[in-house]
């Protein structure tokens, strides 16, 4: 599985880092980011946190 961030559309509401925080963390620049790629452990919650994202910026692919 790889996930990917649409950083430009991305509103900063941290939703993902709080649902999967191993994956997804706020940057300095205010905007969500994929800093690790989700382990087999992190993968179901990495795809909650793409289903969850208000804007739908957060991609999966299998």
């Amino acid at each position: 599985m790889k996930v990917s961030i649409e950083r430009n559309d991305c509103i900063g509401c941290g939703l993902c880092e709080a649902t999967c925080p191993e994956v997804f963390r706020i940057a300095d620049d205010g905007r969500s980011e994929a800093y690790q790629q989700p382990g087999p452990d992190q993968e179901a919650a990495a795809k909650t946190a793409a289903e969850s994202c208000p804007v739908s910026v957060i991609y999966v692919e299998e």
